[in-house]
C-alpha cells in the first residue's frame, strides 16, 4: 500500500490524533476515579446527595 508524496504527514497525522484520544480517554478515566473518591470521603463523613434525601 503506498501512501504517495504526502505519507509522513497521513502518518503524522494518525500517530497525533490517536495520542490525543488516547490522552483524553486516560484523562476520563483518571477524572472519574478521582472524583467517585471524593464522593466516597464526603459518603464516610455522612455528607450525602440531596437527590438521596428521604422523607
Amino acid at each position: 500500500m503506498s501512501l504517495g508524496p504526502h505519507a509522513d504527514f497521513i502518518i503524522a497525522a494518525y500517530a497525533v490524533t490517536i495520542f490525543i484520544v488516547v490522552a483524553l480517554v486516560s484523562w476520563v478515566v483518571l477524572d472519574y476515579s478521582a472524583q467517585r473518591r471524593i464522593l466516597d470521603d464526603l459518603e464516610e463523613r455522612g455528607i450525602t446527595r440531596r437527590s438521596q434525601r428521604e422523607g
